[in-house]
């Protein structure tokens, strides 16, 4: 899946593409400050509050998916273009997205039932993948 800053209505610049572009080298759900690190590591000059920026575009637009971590900090992760729930791994982060329809049903019928209309909703479910388990 290919983003661009173009699509968060957003100047491309330099270092806003480098954001873009290490969301889609890496699988997992990382941090700004994680991000921002792994550029700095690589020799690219950008600032802190860039990547912030760039990633807040990217979640209003709804091109990355947003996870908040027991510790509160958000992370990020490009992921498929169609409504989808995350199973995560406390301990290692390992995330599986999750096609939910018996989700999709209720939240529907609960919005309705209180008269809600034009909803949205996310679900994450965290506990300790098969590696995890095993490993205590």
């Amino acid at each position: 899946m290919t983003k661009s800053i173009s699509s968060i209505g957003q100047r491309s610049t330099r270092q806003r593409t480098a954001v873009v572009d290490s969301l889609q080298r890496n699988e997992d759900f990382r941090s700004s400050q994680e991000i921002h690190d792994q550029l700095r590591h690589e020799g690219i000059s950008v600032g802190l509050s860039t990547v912030y920026r760039t990633l807040q575009a990217l979640a209003e637009a709804g091109e990355v998916d947003v996870i908040v971590r027991d510790d509160g900090e958000s992370v990020y992760r490009l992921c498929s273009e169609h409504h989808h729930h995350h199973l995560v791994c406390r301990r290692c982060r390992t995330t599986v997205e999750l096609e939910a329809p018996s989700v999709e049903t209720w939240a529907h019928k609960v919005a309705a039932d209180h008269g809600f209309t034009d909803t949205t909703h996310t679900i994450e479910i965290w506990g300790l993948c098969p590696d995890c388990t095993t490993a205590d």
